[in-house]
Order: C-alpha cells, then sequence, then structure tokens
C-alpha cells in the first residue's frame, strides 16, 4: 500500500470547497473531458462552459479523476437571489463549498446557518447539506467533491429517506 493510500482520508485531495450531487451530470462537458487523469495544467473560466438553468450558473473546471481523487467536480457558480440549486442533499463523495461573494443560508444536518462571502462548508458523505442565495444580489462560489482513490466509500444509508429533500 501506498503511503497517500495510508493518508488519513480527510487530507487526501483537500481543496477549498465542494458541492452538489446533482451538477456532476451537468460537469461532463467540462474543459478537461479528455481521457484519463486531469493533468497539470491552469484553467482560465473563458475556457470553462456555463452551464446555465434558472437558478444560475455552474462553470466545471475539472471533472473525472486525478492523482488521489475520482469522481471529482472542482467549479465555480453563481445563484440568483431567491435561488437554490435544489433542496438540501446527500450523496456519495465529501465536499468543500467556498462563498467568494454574497450571502444566503447553509443547509447542514437539518440545521440551517447564515452563509456570507468567505464561509467554507465541508461535509461528509451522506450527510444532507446545501444553500439558498437569501441576499439581493448573486451568491458566487466555488466547489470540491470528490471521492479518494484507494478509500472505501460508505454505503448508501438504508433509511428510506430520499437523496434530495424538496426546497
Amino acid at each position: 500500500m501506498t503511503g497517500l493510500m495510508k493518508m488519513d482520508r480527510r487530507w487526501v485531495g483537500m481543496g477549498v470547497a465542494g458541492i452538489l450531487a446533482l451538477l456532476l451530470p451537468l460537469a461532463v462537458g467540462a474543459a478537461d473531458a479528455e481521457k484519463g487523469a486531469n493533468k497539470s495544467r491552469v484553467l482560465s473560466q473563458d475556457k470553462t462552459t456555463a452551464n446555465k438553468a434558472n437558478w444560475g450558473e455552474i462553470r466545471p473546471y475539472f471533472t473525472g479523476e486525478s492523482f488521489a481523487t475520482k469522481d471529482i467536480l472542482v467549479a465555480n457558480g453563481t445563484v440568483e437571489p431567491g435561488k437554490a440549486v435544489h433542496g438540501a442533499h446527500r450523496h456519495a463523495e465529501e465536499e468543500y463549498l467556498y462563498i467568494t461573494e454574497g450571502s444566503g443560508t447553509w443547509h447542514l444536518d437539518g440545521k440551517e446557518f447564515p452563509a456570507k462571502a468567505g464561509d467554507v462548508l465541508y461535509v461528509e458523505p451522506w450527510v444532507y447539506h446545501g444553500f439558498t442565495n437569501t441576499g439581493d444580489k448573486p451568491l458566487r462560489f466555488f466547489v470540491v467533491k470528490y471521492n479518494a482513490k484507494g478509500v472505501k466509500v460508505p454505503p448508501h444509508p438504508d433509511d428510506n429517506r430520499p437523496d434530495e429533500l424538496p426546497k
């Protein structure tokens, strides 16, 4: 077993953010759609594709896998005032979400908290989470969501609850 595989999974693939299980399918057309693992490089926003929806947009930069991660999504996005991408949800990937501009409300494990620029959310696999823009300006965010290679993905909870809650 390599040293990387022995590392505590909290440190593998750490980023400054993460987001939303339903966004990964949107990322298929991301700037790194080439086959194989992501390679070292800089991607400019103008090289990404904006996936637009009635709530705003998301721009995937990297998807797929890297040296230490699989099922990765690295993206930035904008949520319009009064909107949410979808209701609180849960998924197998770990996630970091960083708010770069705006304000809103975090949803984490059945509780709500004020959200503002500079906040970072970390969520473990299968914990309900999300956010709503409750401000009067667009809320901008950066996200990193992934599974670590060599770390067993926790099984889906068998509790008969949906993976996405109503808005």
